[in-house]
């Protein structure tokens, strides 16, 4: 059975949050966001390992004890300056690792409340999928298109149309090829490279507690979320 390992792209600057580290290192319940990120998924005994991609001159990383998660976690200083080149430098530095048929599931460094529920269903609906697949939430609030001035210029149908979460799983090989393949500058996810290849990815449901946090009141949220979460 092919086996499964995870890669979180973490060389970001998270420039929207104003803050004077990159929002992965922000504090979130006593530990660093990236922290809660990497452990919903080294807990997971299905994956074999877990790589978290960060910027060359990375000196965050090391201020932290990351002992717990043991030689299942394994840094890569290779980041690149946009997520799908992280992603794309963080498969070609593990190749030794992963064989061509082995799944990888990309996950947001800033998405700290994965459920581990959520995380299976993720894997045990795509595992017999050809091609992989991602969690997602399909649309409910009204959708607006604006110009550039926020005008509203019409109302869009919500109909069909699915937000997209992490992880993002699919085959190794086929995901180094997408990305290779894709122009990585105009990939905003895995998926996205994916389905440039002519594929279709599966969408599995989501869970809204996995936010992305991108604002400084997201960290709030997801200490409520994480708190909650923790009393299950």
């Amino acid at each position: 059975m092919p086996r499964l390992f995870a890669l979180i792209p973490a060389a970001g600057s998270g420039s929207r949050m104003g803050a004077e580290r990159p929002k992965q290192y922000l504090p979130l319940a006593g530990k660093p966001v990236l922290y809660h990120a990497l452990r919903n998924l080294c807990r997971h005994t299905a994956i074999d390992k877990v790589m978290v991609v960060l910027a060359a001159d990375d000196t965050f990383f090391a201020q932290y004890d990351w002992r717990e998660f043991g030689a299942r976690l394994m840094p890569l200083y290779c980041g690149g300056q946009l997520r799908a080149d992280s992603v794309f430098n963080g498969l070609l530095a593990a190749r030794d690792e992963i064989d061509a048929d082995d799944w990888v599931l990309v996950h947001d460094a800033v998405r700290p409340c994965l459920a581990l529920e959520t995380l299976e269903r993720l894997i045990e609906t795509l595992r017999p999928e050809p091609t992989g697949g991602l969690l997602a939430l399909p649309v409910v609030d009204t959708l607006k298109h604006a110009d550039a001035d926020n005008y509203v210029l019409s109302t869009e149908a919500r109909e069909h149309l699915w937000q997209a979460q992490t992880p993002q799983m699919f085959r190794y090989r086929l995901l180094l090829e997408a990305l290779r393949a894709s122009g990585r500058a105009t990939a905003t996810d895995e998926a996205s490279a994916i389905e440039r290849m002519g594929l279709r990815p599966k969408l599995v449901p989501g869970d809204s507690r996995n936010l992305k946090v991108t604002y400084p009141q997201d960290l709030a949220l997801a200490e409520t979320l994480l708190r909650g979460m923790e009393r299950l």
